[in-house]
């Protein structure tokens, strides 16, 4: 499988995730929301992962957020 668009990427994070926090809580700022540190740190470590194995391209991993739609 290769992953092109940070949309797909978000799709299958979140169906190889689904136990992990998808609830936003408030930023350190006070000013917006984040997700919970475990989510964040997985979805870094994955997307190494992916992108080391050559089914996510390095430009599209160093661009992708795992904002947009949860």
């Amino acid at each position: 499988m290769t992953i092109t668009t940070q949309r797909e990427l978000r799709r299958v994070f979140w169906a190889q995730h689904p136990s992990l926090p998808r609830r936003r809580i408030l930023n350190y700022s006070g000013n917006g929301t984040m997700y919970p540190t475990d989510t964040r740190v997985a979805f870094v470590e994955w997307l190494d992962a992916m992108q080391k194995a050559g089914e996510v391209n390095q430009a599209l991993a160093q661009r992708a957020t795992l904002g947009g739609e949860a």
